[in-house]
């Protein structure tokens, strides 16, 4: 950027100096749907493009494994390819292999799946897990309209104005299980919106895009501590710059997240304002009661949301699973199969970071029990 600065994913111009950001293109080499990657163990082949952004563009694709006995099917994949110009750039190449090796380590049914990282054409590919769905950010936004249309056909009747409890908390209960597993395994998501979570069609949700979580310290004081983050989701700590940043962080902007879920708007609106008004809303503004928007509510959902956008990090919900307990026991919500896998998703995390640290070996079938338990629970809820 003009101002030296280096801008986060996601973003169309430069935060700080306004310069447009280069147009995502194909790499060095590439020419698009049909092209080929070699991640090794597989030969990808490039579909159409399922999205951009300011670093790159995500591809449709398929893996076909190379080896083993007999023939095997193509694996449908999401092929994530770095801009060129930022594989030129040390930090923002850094952040890219960052989320492959973030993606590596987490094994958890709410979190996409890693397949693999290629070099090719002089930048980087990340091969993930195909969600076949929606985001959670396109579902919010489609029911938003739908409400406005059916109040305008039937005025004066009360209208939903987004998800009913029961769906967003099926959702939501399936990101706090994701984020509880990172959390414990010293993972910061630091990015956590509805566009960053898959809904695939068969009810399960997938959380996505680590691109900037775990930010190197080197990229995080060069850019003064903002790379990270949507402005609109982003935790008052987050906005201030002031690292570490920890579980705390990530459970703002789900409860932001949540919010948005309920009502159809943000707790501080972006629309028509700029970012540093929104900024400046989440480190000095309390959060709008959710009451006044959603007068349907009990007091109780009224109060424990208030205390998961509290300012301060200390007067949150200190952990991914005590949130979702919270709201379990303060609304009266039976605690089903699922949650009950998640909470022992959660314990097997922070077992394997121990080992990890220990250097000791691993046992896996238990937690590869709780895996199919979490897939299978919310499957069947569906």
């Amino acid at each position: 950027m003009s101002c030296g600065r280096t801008s986060a994913q996601g973003y169309r111009s430069c935060p700080w100096c306004g310069v447009p950001l280069p147009t995502a293109v194909h790499p060095i080499g590439m020419t698009g749907q049909g092209s080929q990657i070699d991640f090794g163990w597989a030969l990808a082949v490039l579909g159409p493009i399922l999205g951009e952004g300011g670093m790159g563009v995500v591809h449709h694709g398929w893996l076909h494994p190379r080896g083993g006995a007999g023939v095997q099917p193509p694996l449908e994949a999401a092929i994530k390819i770095l801009h060129p110009t930022f594989s030129q750039q040390g930090r923002i190449r850094d952040l890219f292999t960052n989320e492959a090796r973030i993606l590596a380590a987490l094994d958890h049914p709410n979190v996409v799946r890693f397949y693999g990282l290629a070099d090719v054409g002089g930048t980087s590919a990340i091969a993930m897990e195909f969600v076949k769905g929606e985001t959670l950010g396109s579902l919010i936004e489609r029911k938003g309209h739908e409400a406005d249309a059916r109040r305008h056909v039937s005025p004066g009747v009360r209208i939903l104005p987004c998800l009913p409890f029961d769906r967003a908390w099926h959702y939501f209960q399936q990101v706090l299980g994701a984020l509880g597993a990172c959390h414990v395994l010293g993972v910061v998501h630091r990015d956590v919106k509805p566009d960053n979570v898959l809904l695939r069609t068969d009810g399960v949700a997938k959380l996505t895009d680590f691109g900037i979580a775990r930010i190197p310290a080197s990229v995080a004081a060069a850019t003064g501590n903002l790379i990270a983050g949507t402005v609109a989701y982003m935790s008052p700590e987050q906005i201030q710059g002031k690292p570490p940043l920890d579980a705390r962080s990530d459970l703002y902007s789900s409860a932001v997240m949540l919010f948005e879920m309920l009502t159809g708007r943000l707790p501080f609106p972006v629309e028509d304002r700029s970012d540093w008004l929104v900024a400046c809303d989440h480190v000095q503004t309390p959060a709008p009661k959710l009451r006044t928007l959603l007068p349907q509510a009990p007091i109780e959902l009224e109060m424990l949301l208030a205390r998961a956008l509290e300012k301060s990090p200390d007067q949150r919900f200190p952990t991914a699973v005590e949130f979702g307990d919270s709201f379990r026991i303060g609304l009266g919500i039976h605690t089903d199969r699922g949650w009950q896998a998640q909470q022992q998703l959660a314990v097997q995390a922070k077992r394997v970071a121990t080992a990890v640290k220990l250097g000791k070996p691993l046992e896996n079938d238990e937690l590869r029990r709780a895996r199919l338990a979490v897939s299978a629970a919310y499957v069947a809820q569906r």
